[in-house]
C-alpha cells in the first residue's frame, strides 16, 4: 500500500476527574490523533500517546506533531508499504521517539487489517473474544478517600485495582485498602518515585499481597531494580524500564523483574509489542497491556494487542466512561463485567466521532 494523506489532529480531551500521579495533576488528556489514507482511499487512525509536558518519558506532545510533519510523515508519504512493521527500517535513522513512531504503526495496522478485511486483533494473530481489564486510580487525599474511590470501582466489577502512590501517600494508603478488601487484587504504581534508600517501606508492602509493585525506582534502571526485587517477595513490573526488546532480555538477566507493562505506544507501536509480549511468554514473565489515559483511539487498540495469549493479567484499558464524559470514538468502549468484548468489525473495530473530534480539536493539518 502507498500513503497518499495524512492528517494530524490536535486534541485537548477533558478528563471526567482530575488524575493525580508523584510527578503531577492531570485535567486533559492532550494528544494527538492521525489518519493516514491509502491510495484506494481507505483510512487508519491512530494516538500518538506523547503528553503535553514531557514527565513520563522524554517525548511530548508539540515536539511528536513537529517531529511527525517535518521528518515521519513526509518519508512515509508515497513509500510502498507490505508490512506495518516496515516503519521501523524506514525510520531506523530517527532515535527513540518512540511514541511518535508507535502513531505511524498503529495507523498502519488498522490500514492493514481493514485492507484484509479482518479486526485488528486477529490481524496482530490474537484469538481471545474478550479482554479482562482493570483500573488505575491516582493518589487520593487520604487513606479514607482511596477507600471509598476503590469501594466504587469493584462495585463497579473491576477486579484488578491499580493504586498511584508516592512518598508520604503510599504504605498506610494501601494497608487502608488491604484491610477494607482482603481478597481483592491490587497493585501500587509508583512512576519511579523512589530510590533503593526507601527499601524498608517498599519491604513494608510486601505484608500487604500485592499482585505487583509497579516501576518504584528510576526509568532505565536495571541494575537497581535487580537489587530490589533480590529484596523483595512482592513482584517488580517494569514500565519506563522497557523502551524495546533488547529492554526485556536484560530485565530477565539480571533479574530486575517479573513482570512487564506493555505500553503499545512507548515500545514504539503495535509490532514491538507482539516481540515482547511473545518473548516475555517464552521466559516465565507475565505480561498485561498498560494505559496512558488513552483516548477510545489508543484504547482500541489496546483491547486488539490485549487479544495475544502472552497477555496474562487483567490491562489498563478501562471503559472510556472511566476518563471521559464525551470519547471521540462511537461506541465507546464499555464493560461486560470485567471485560472488554473485542470488535469483530475490521480495523480497530470503531469509527470516529467526528462531532466530539471537532469539538475537542485545537488544530488541524493535512500532509500529502
Amino acid at each position: 500500500m502507498k500513503i497518499k494523506r495524512a492528517r494530524l489532529f490536535k486534541i485537548d480531551l477533558p478528563l471526567r476527574n482530575v488524575f493525580e500521579v508523584s510527578f503531577g495533576v492531570i485535567k486533559y488528556k492532550r494528544t494527538i490523533i492521525l489518519e493516514l489514507t491509502d491510495q484506494d482511499g481507505n483510512c487508519g487512525y491512530s494516538e500518538c500517546s506523547a503528553f503535553d509536558i514531557p514527565f513520563y518519558n522524554e517525548e511530548f506532545r508539540s515536539g511528536a506533531w513537529d517531529l511527525l510533519k517535518e521528518q515521519l510523515l513526509p518519508k512515509l508519504i508515497g513509500h510502498d508499504i507490505n508490512h506495518p512493521d516496515d516503519i521501523y527500517q524506514l525510520f531506523s535513522h530517527i532515535r527513540r521517539n518512540n511514541m511518535s513512531k508507535a502513531c505511524i504503526n498503529c495507523a498502519l495496522w488498522d490500514l492493514y487489517a481493514k485492507r484484509l478485511r479482518l479486526p485488528l486483533a486477529k490481524a496482530l494473530g490474537g484469538d481471545k473474544q474478550k479482554v479482562e481489564v482493570g483500573v488505575s486510580i491516582g493518589v487520593q487525599s487520604s487513606p479514607e478517600k482511596l477507600v471509598e474511590v476503590v469501594r466504587g470501582y469493584l462495585n463497579d466489577g473491576y477486579r484488578r485495582i491499580k493504586m498511584k502512590i508516592k512518598p508520604g501517600a503510599d504504605y498506610q494508603f494501601i494497608k487502608a485498602v488491604r484491610n477494607e478488601f482482603p481478597e481483592a487484587m491490587l497493585m501500587a504504581d509508583a512512576n519511579s518515585a523512589y530510590r533503593l534508600k526507601d527499601l524498608p517501606m517498599l519491604q513494608r508492602l510486601d505484608e500487604l499481597g500485592l499482585l505487583m509493585i509497579e516501576q518504584p525506582l528510576e526509568p532505565g534502571d536495571l541494575v537497581d531494580h535487580a537489587q530490589l526485587q533480590s529484596r523483595l517477595k512482592t513482584a517488580i513490573c517494569l514500565d519506563e524500564s522497557i523502551l524495546s526488546l533488547a529492554d526485556v532480555k536484560k530485565m530477565i538477566k539480571l533479574g530486575s523483574g517479573r513482570i512487564v507493562n506493555i505500553k503499545v505506544a512507548r515500545v514504539g507501536g503495535l509490532g514491538v509489542a507482539r516481540k515482547i509480549q511473545e518473548y516475555a511468554s517464552k521466559h516465565g514473565i507475565q505480561c498485561w497491556c498498560g494505559g496512558m489515559l488513552d483516548s477510545g483511539v489508543a484504547r482500541a487498540e489496546n483491547v486488539a494487542i490485549a487479544t495475544l495469549q502472552g497477555y496474562t493479567l487483567p490491562n489498563d484499558i478501562a471503559a472510556s466512561t472511566r476518563y471521559y464524559n464525551q470519547d471521540i470514538i462511537k461506541p465507546v468502549v464499555e464493560l461486560d463485567g470485567t471485560y472488554v468484548n473485542v470488535s469483530h468489525r475490521p480495523g480497530l473495530g470503531y469509527e470516529i466521532d467526528w462531532d466530539n473530534m471537532k469539538k475537542f480539536c485545537q488544530e488541524e493539518l493535512v500532509l500529502k
